[in-house]
C-alpha cells in the first residue's frame, strides 16, 4: 500500500507487522426452504489482516454482501464461526453482540442510509449517541471527522444538498466517527464517476493503516481493484482463491 499523503485519520501506530481481525471458518448461509433454498455462502473460510484492504470480488450474487454483513455481526451464519478480533459472534447474546458490534465495527452500506431530515453532522454523530455519548460531544467528534473527509464547510447540509459523493464521504465518516476496528464498505464507488471513486478509495485505504484496524470492501468495479492489498474472489458462495497482491491478480 503506497500513500502519498497525509493520513487524515491518524492512529496510534502504523505498522507492516499483520494480525488476524477476522477470521471466518466454515461459514455457511442459507435463504429460503425446501425446494426455494438458495445457499448464498458455502463453507467460507477467509482471515482479514490488520492494517490491510481486503477486497471481495466476484460477480454479483455470489454472496460478498452476506459474508460482510455475516463478519460485521449483522447476519447470523447458519454452521461454522466467524470470530472478530478474538472473540466469537457465536457465543454471544444478542445484546452482547449488538454491543460489541457497536463499538468494533463500522459499515459503509451501497446506498449510504443518511437520514433525509438530519444534517451531515447529525448523520455522522448517530453512533456515538447511540453509545449514549451526549449530543454536545457527538456532533462536535462527528464535526472533526467530516473535516477529515474534506466535508467542513458542509456540516450543516441536509442529505439532499449533497452531490453522490460528498453523501458517500458523510457515510465514511459515519463509520469513522467510533474509532472502530473493523471497517465493512459495500460497493462504495459503484455509483460515482472514476475521478470521485478514486477520491473515495484514498480515503478508505488511509482509514486501513493503522496497526490495530482492518477494512473489507466488496466490489466488482476493476478501476479500484490496485488500492487492495489482498484480494479474494468469489463465486458460487466460495472463497476460488486469494491474491496477496492486486498484481498477482492479474497474472
Amino acid at each position: 500500500m503506497t500513500i502519498q499523503k497525509d493520513n487524515p485519520f491518524p492512529c496510534d501506530e502504523e505498522t507492516s507487522t499483520k494480525a488476524v481481525a477476522v477470521h471466518c471458518k466454515g461459514i455457511t448461509k442459507a435463504y429460503g426452504s425446501g425446494s426455494e433454498v438458495v445457499n448464498a455462502l458455502n463453507g467460507i473460510n477467509l482471515e482479514v489482516r490488520t492494517g490491510e484492504l481486503t477486497m471481495l470480488v466476484g460477480p454479483s450474487g455470489c454472496g460478498k454482501t452476506t459474508l460482510i454483513s455475516i463478519m460485521a455481526g449483522i447476519l447470523d451464519q447458519d454452521e461454522g464461526d466467524c470470530v472478530l478480533f478474538g472473540k466469537s459472534f457465536k457465543s454471544m447474546s444478542d445484546l452482547e453482540k449488538t454491543r460489541y458490534r457497536g463499538a468494533q465495527v463500522g459499515f459503509v452500506f451501497q446506498s449510504f442510509n443518511l437520514i433525509p431530515t438530519l444534517t451531515a453532522a447529525e448523520n455522522v454523530a448517530v453512533p456515538l449517541l447511540i453509545r449514549k455519548i451526549d449530543r454536545k460531544t457527538a456532533v462536535e467528534k462527528a464535526g472533526e471527522t467530516l473535516k477529515n473527509v474534506g466535508l467542513g464547510d458542509r456540516l450543516n447540509a441536509l442529505p439532499a444538498q449533497l452531490s453522490g459523493g460528498q453523501q458517500q464521504r458523510v457515510a465514511i465518516a459515519r463509520a469513522l466517527v467510533h474509532d472502530p476496528r473493523l471497517i465493512v464498505c459495500d460497493e462504495p464507488t459503484s455509483a460515482l464517476d472514476h475521478e470521485t471513486g478514486f477520491r473515495i478509495m484514498e480515503l478508505l485505504q488511509y482509514a486501513a493503516l493503522c496497526a490495530d484496524r482492518a477494512l473489507v470492501i466488496v466490489t466488482h468495479d476493476p478501476r479500484i481493484f490496485d488500492f487492495a492489498d489482498r484480494i479474494a474472489k468469489m463465486d458460487d458462495g466460495r472463497i476460488v482463491e486469494v491474491f496477496d497482491s492486486p498484481e498477482d491478480m492479474k497474472e
